[in-house]
């Protein structure tokens, strides 16, 4: 007699064979890449699930449009950071310069000029007189000089090119020197890619590495145009090289937007680029000579070829400065100008490549100035950007640094394109979804805006937490949008003191390649959000608290 239970026992088996079999069949036909990426959604799924984030309560703030980009608000205070010499005297010049010459080291050419300077007793008028010297990227400076915010005496940038833009502001200046030092922007490969790219394309210029970009041959990384005189000069450069007549035609953006579609990022600094191309994310990149000839390990491994505008270093009197102040920069001039200062100069890397010459008139600054509204408005070749940003609100965020955090979140609001989605995502011990992604249309705005006002800080960190959310809300807003830019904004300025672990979401986060892009305030743990902007190739900067404001402006206008 048969047992009633043995036709259940029988089902049960047929059951866990059926399962067994859809277990083992369900990846067939699918990539190892896919296996992968269904286990890493599953995984943050999970993660977000434990976290479970709290719904802030929507509130919405009238948006007002100001022009903070024309009237120096959004400048930082100028501080003895930038300061790298003193002047002697009561009668001195102040000069803003390029970091590349008034740094140290190699990069200390006209620091240690001015301060030879300093010491040898110059007089204008019967009075000793000295030099006060800056390190000021180019962009910042003319931005500073231009709103009238902190005006020098003196202004030397890399390019004549911030020159002319400064020109086309209405800002007069007087020439002093065309040329203090020589120098020249330079596509750098490694060697190997070198060969491989002569091998296929014959030649290595700025032309053929435009056409094997657009091609899919090529993986090019860039900095950024509004702050980098190299940055600025390919973004021109390429431009040109679409319609050599016309860099702002229709032909000219719609050959950018091909370029810009094989360009993984666009780097704020030279450092971020060549640790891409370290790991192999890149096949090439853009340099200044003087830099390539100082660090060795790039001598020795890759190969350097000039492109577009030579970056000879000029520098100009604002002309609101007197007379006397003007004769100071002159005689300074002329003291650069002898053998012993240019022979220092070439031991620190300048005045190569001195045979390389412009292949067309430096580009006066109103063209400059439309070019990079161009590159802001098509360097996501077209493509939405879904971007969630995601505020510290801890304990030690109280005070001043949530206020700087806030007001450089409300003035980012103009830099993003309505037609992008945004969201705005806080955290301490818990994480809040303060706005959900959305549309950035006016409505949003001022739902953001208002999400923003209300953050009040308080409690632990729970940094990796909020990132897990963060990307999730990417995510699910990328199924609705396959082709859109994913994006991540993380403002911190503390070690993660709760919650996931950097270890814990990492391999998440590299195989979903959400860029993560992080703001480290006041000296917090700058390795970890190095780390985190390091696992898919996004910047990761440094700012104190006051200077927030500026420093996010450039990132947005790099990167969305």
């Amino acid at each position: 007699m048969k047992s009633k239970s043995t036709p259940i026992i029988g089902l049960v088996i047929v059951c866990i064979v059926v399962f067994a079999g859809f277990f083992i069949t369900r990846n067939i036909g699918k990539s190892t890449k896919e296996i992968s990426r269904e286990s890493a959604e599953a995984k943050l799924e999970k993660m977000v699930k434990e976290i479970a984030p709290l719904e802030g309560t929507p509130t919405k703030s009238a948006v007002e449009y100001t022009d903070s980009q024309n009237d120096g608000s959004e400048l930082p205070e100028i501080d003895d950071e930038s300061l790298v010499v003193r002047p002697s005297t009561s009668l001195y010049a102040e000069i803003f310069s390029s970091p590349e010459k008034a740094g140290s080291g190699s990069d200390g050419w006209l620091t240690e000029m001015a301060e030879k300077f300093n010491r040898e007793g110059y007089e204008v008028n019967g009075q000793d007189v000295s030099i006060m010297l800056r390190n000021i990227t180019s962009g910042l400076a003319m931005d500073y000089i231009r709103t009238g915010k902190y005006v020098p005496d003196g202004f030397t940038p890399s390019s004549i090119m911030w020159i002319n833009m400064l020109n086309s502001y209405g800002v007069e200046t007087d020439m002093i020197d065309e040329r203090m030092v020589g120098n020249t922007a330079v596509l750098v490969f490694k060697n190997d890619t070198y060969k491989d790219f002569i091998s296929k394309y014959g030649s290595m210029d700025l032309k053929s590495v435009v056409e094997a970009t657009e091609a899919g041959d090529f993986i090019m990384g860039y900095t950024n145009p509004f702050t980098s005189s190299t940055g600025l000069n390919f973004l021109i450069s390429t431009l040109e090289r679409h319609d050599d007549t016309d860099p702002l035609s229709a032909t000219a953006e719609e050959g950018f937007k091909r370029f810009q579609q094989n360009i993984p990022f666009v780097a704020m600094n030279t450092v971020q680029m060549r640790d891409a191309a370290d790991k192999g994310t890149l096949d090439g990149f853009v340099l200044e000579t003087q830099l390539y000839n100082n660090e060795k390990s790039l001598s020795r491994s890759y190969t350097a070829t000039p492109f577009g505008y030579r970056h000879d270093n000029p520098l100009v009197a604002i002309s609101s400065a007197s007379d006397e102040k003007k004769e100071i920069l002159r005689l300074f001039s002329q003291m650069c100008e002898e053998k012993e200062a240019q022979d220092k100069a070439a031991e620190y890397g300048f005045n190569t490549l001195d045979d390389y010459k412009n292949e067309r008139q430096d580009p006066d600054g109103e063209t400059l100035r439309e070019a990079q509204k161009l590159y802001k408005s098509v360097k996501d070749a077209g493509k939405e950007v879904i971007g969630v940003f995601v505020a510290d609100v801890s304990g030690s965020m109280d005070g001043t640094p949530l206020y700087n955090l806030q007001k450089s979140l409300i003035n980012s609001i103009q830099y993003i394109s309505p037609s992008n989605y945004i969201g705005l995502v806080s955290y301490a011990n818990d994480v809040v979804i303060e706005v959900p992604i959305g549309e950035f249309g006016l409505e949003q705005q001022a739902l953001f805006k208002g999400g923003v006002e209300g953050l009040y800080a308080n409690g632990g960190t729970a940094t990796y937490d909020a990132v897990c959310v963060a990307v999730k809300m990417v995510e699910d807003a990328l199924a609705e949008h396959p082709d859109a830019k994913p994006i991540v904004f993380v403002l911190s300025d503390g070690e993660t003191n709760s919650g996931y672990s950097l270890s814990d979401i990492q391999s998440v986060v590299k195989t979903l390649k959400v860029p993560i892009y992080t703001i480290n305030y006041n000296d917090g743990d700058s390795d970890a959000l190095k780390a985190l902007s390091g696992i898919n190739e996004a910047a990761s900067i440094n700012s104190d608290s006051d200077d927030v404001v500026y420093q996010l402006k450039n990132l947005l206008n790099a990167s969305m």
